[in-house]
């Protein structure tokens, strides 16, 4: 599991433990399925109303990999790119073919065959650009989806909240005391749950998608630059400090361009 995401977990379960434990009379009380159920239920439906069908069933994928321990083959990748790009120096087209079939990736094997078979280097990075930006749009796509979820859930919360304020009306002139109190629990503990899921569960897994796009463009835009030298028939060693440069001024921006996303309001932040 990704460590990070671990953490995040088990210190928000300690918090509610801590504080259910502390403040509560009974902690059983803030388990009310009926509210969960509206909130749940109702985020889904609005969810698959507002999305087709073969996007909404991927939350659970995209779940498992905000989980995952997913990691980015950085150094690799680079010191694969750099080795190809040699044997391409030297002329040996078949030790770049062997080569190039042990490599992983598939952006970089795309990148290196076009080098390969002669291809302009303006259509070469025509090309990978394109698919940078496809799946930059694919994956913004996915975020904005779990964005939308973290809005639909606390309008999900009032709504529960006022079918339970309903019913209290209804129920007031009764004087049926327990009557009374299952409906405000209702009402309350709707809105606890749609506030709980939005900014502890959806909005998280949102801003964990962006952040992975962002590292996986970083590293696609190193390729890139790579290939583009490979193509012009650059020097090993000056593609390694270059490479080693551009790594370092990226990873510089996003720490950078994170920390103030930390400070601003989310529905601002890049989707």
């Amino acid at each position: 599991m990704n460590p990070s995401t671990l953490i995040g977990i088990v210190a928000s379960v300690l918090l509610f433990a801590v504080i259910l434990f502390f403040t509560a009379e009974n902690p059983a009380l803030f388990v009310d399925l009926p509210s969960l159920a509206v909130v749940l239920v109702g985020t889904l439906a609005a969810t698959f109303i507002s999305y087709p069908l073969s996007e909404v069933v991927r939350i659970f994928g995209l779940i498992g990999t905000v989980l995952r321990n997913e990691r980015l083959y950085t150094q690799q990748d680079m010191d694969e790119l750099i080795n190809i790009s040699r044997l391409w120096m030297m002329g040996d087209i078949r030790a770049v073919e062997e080569a190039l079939e042990k490599v992983a990736n598939p952006f970089l094997k795309t990148g290196v065959q076009l080098v390969i078979d002669r291809a302009p280097q303006e259509d070469i990075e025509d090309l990978l650009q394109w698919r940078i930006s496809r799946l930059c749009a694919r994956e913004h796509a996915e975020a904005q989806l779990f964005r939308l979820m973290a809005s639909f859930a606390p309008a999900f919360g009032m709504v529960g909240t006022l079918i339970g304020l309903v019913n209290l009306m209804f129920l007031l002139g009764d004087g049926d005391i327990t009557s009374i109190g299952q409906q405000m629990a209702l009402a309350l503990m709707t809105t606890f749950y749609g506030v709980l899921l939005s900014n502890l569960v959806f909005k998280p897994v949102a801003v964990k998608l962006e952040r992975r796009t962002e590292q996986r463009v970083v590293l696609m835009n190193m390729i890139m630059q790579g290939v583009s030298m490979m193509s012009q028939r650059r020097g090993p060693a000056l593609m390694r400090e270059t490479l080693n440069s551009f790594m370092a001024q990226y990873q510089d921006e996003i720490n950078d361009r994170g920390g103030r996303d930390d400070d601003a309001d989310p529905a601002t932040e890049r989707g």
